[in-house]
């Protein structure tokens, strides 16, 4: 019998977390924990209510008690917000910038820690995001920080949006992916930065099959 793990998955925007993560929990029968898509959705509720960005008590409100929902059908991980689907409004590059915003506030990191931790208990579930192996799940078993040079990360974003049907610049999109990095990284409360104890992953010049093959691997010997 193999005891089920929390496993953490950090790294910049655009590493490939979200596809990574998902492919993984999918091989090794786990839930998964979109905490990007958290933060999203908290910038994509502020949005509709009319609430800045950079209002951090009135974002910190409306992620108390945030009712976000997670369902894994097949590779795509379905976002739902009091029932409806929102996974593809929180993924447009506007929210992204916003997410980016309403992450740096301690107020609303603060209101959402006990939600993440709540629903990564009792193990059995892959948690990707900024900090979850550093503030969120610092004792989690398994810990990865998933990474890719800035010109590769930009294409892969610039790719998503173009699927979605969105317009792309590339340029713009490469500018905006070195913003949010040093945003993240400098920010004052759970700075992006990778656990002492997380193993590092570049992804650049991989194909999915072997980065997820890499991980799989690597939680499995510690199950």
């Amino acid at each position: 019998m193999t005891r089920p793990l929390v496993v953490t998955i950090d790294g910049p925007a655009g590493a490939g977390k979200s596809t990574v993560a998902r492919r993984l929990a999918r091989a090794l029968g786990y839930r998964l924990l979109d905490t990007g898509a958290i933060y999203r959705a908290v910038a994509l509720t502020a949005q509709r209510q009319h609430v800045a960005w950079d209002a951090g008590p009135a974002c910190a409100a409306l992620a108390t008690g945030l009712p976000i929902d997670f369902e894994l059908v097949g590779d795509a991980n379905h976002v739902f917000l009091s029932g409806e689907d929102v996974s593809e409004a929180i993924r447009t590059q506007e929210i992204s910038g916003g997410a980016s915003q309403v992450s740096a506030h301690p107020e609303v990191r603060a209101a959402l820690l006990e939600l993440q931790r709540r629903l990564g208990a009792g193990g059995g579930v892959v948690v990707e995001g900024r900090d979850t192996g550093t503030v969120v799940f610092p004792a989690a078993e398994a810990k990865f920080y998933l990474t890719a040079d800035v010109e590769t990360r930009a294409e892969r974003r610039a790719a998503e949006l173009r699927a979605r049907n969105q317009p792309v610049d590339l340029p713009t999109i490469i500018r905006e992916t070195a913003e949010r990095d040093a945003r993240d990284a400098g920010r004052e409360v759970a700075p992006m930065r990778p656990a002492e104890d997380a193993v590092h992953v570049d992804s650049t010049g991989k194909t999915l099959d072997q980065v997820v093959a890499e991980l799989e691997a690597a939680v499995r010997g510690r199950e």
